[in-house]
C-alpha cells in the first residue's frame, strides 16, 4: 500500500493483517518500483494524490513493467466525481475507492479481488475457449488474438471469460457486476462500461466481437462469415 499519510497506511495495514494478509506499506511513492519488484505483490493499493509521484503515474509504471503489469490495483482518492473515477479505471485500476473510506468496505473489495484471482487461476475447463480469432486458455491464464499473446488484468480476464462462456447471450451490467466483481456493496455500472472499453482496446481487430446491447449490457458473438461469390 502506498499513501503519503502514515496514519492511513497504518490503519489499512492493521485491518488487512487482521484478515491474514502480508502487507508492505510506503509513505514515499518514489520507492514503489523497487519495493514492488522485491515484495512481488498480489495486489497494490495506491493513493492518487501524492507529492512527486501520483497514484496514476505509478499505475502506468506498474502496467508498463512485464513482471507487474497483471497485478490488480485499487485507487484511494479524495476525488469522488465520476470523471475522476472513470479516469482511474481507464489508466488501469481494477477498483476505485473514495476518501474518506470505510476500512471494512476496503477490506471487502480486497477480498473480492482475491476471490476473482482464485476463480481465474482455478479454471473449470481444460478446453480453451475460442470466438473469432480470440482464444482464452483458462488453465494457463492466457489470451491470444490471431495467435499473438494479449496481456490482461485479472478483472479483464474474468470479464472476457464470462462473455465467451456465455457466447451470444446478453449479459446485463448488474449481472456482470455480480459475476465478475462479486461486489457486496453497491457500485456504479459505469465500471463495467470502462472495463469493456479497455478490453476492446486490447482485443484490437477482434474488438467488434463484443457487442453493446443498448440499455441492457453486452454480449460476445462470432463474426458472421463473409459472403462468397460463385
Amino acid at each position: 500500500m502506498v499513501d503519503d499519510e502514515p496514519d492511513v497506511t497504518s490503519l489499512v495495514a492493521y485491518h488487512l493483517r487482521a484478515k491474514g494478509y502480508r502487507v508492505a506499506t510506503l509513505n514515499d511513492p518514489n520507492q514503489i518500483m523497487g519495493l514492488a519488484r522485491s515484495f512481488n505483490p498480489d495486489l497494490v493499493i495506491l493513493d492518487v494524490m501524492m507529492p512527486d509521484l501520483s497514484g496514476t503515474q505509478i499505475c502506468r509504471m506498474l502496467r508498463a513493467d512485464p513482471a507487474l503489469r497483471g497485478v490488480p490495483v485499487i485507487f484511494l482518492s479524495a476525488k469522488a466525481e465520476e470523471s475522476a473515477r472513470v479516469q482511474g479505471l481507464e489508466v488501469g485500476a481494477d477498483d476505485y475507492v473514495c476518501k474518506p473510506f470505510s476500512t471494512k468496505e476496503l477490506v471487502l473489495r480486497v477480498q473480492s479481488i482475491f476471490r476473482r484471482l482464485a476463480e481465474v487461476k482455478a479454471g473449470d475447463s481444460a478446453v480453451p475457449l475460442q470466438i473469432g480469432k480470440v482464444t482464452l486458455d483458462a488453465e494457463h491464464h492466457r489470451v491470444e488474438v490471431a495467435g499473438e499473446h494479449v496481456e490482461l488484468t485479472a478483472t479483464e480476464f474474468k470479464l472476457l471469460r464470462v462473455l465467451m462462456e456465455r457466447k451470444g447471450r446478453v449479459q446485463a451490467r448488474d449481472h456482470l457486476l455480480l459475476n465478475v466483481w462479486n461486489y457486496e456493496t453497491e457500485i456504479e455500472t459505469r465500471t463495467v462500461d470502462t472495463h469493456i472499453r479497455r478490453l476492446r482496446e486490447k482485443l484490437g481487430s477482434e474488438a467488434s466481437l463484443i457487442e453493446t446491447v443498448r440499455g441492457v449490457g453486452y454480449r460476445m458473438v462470432d463474426r458472421k462469415p463473409e459472403a462468397c461469390l460463385t
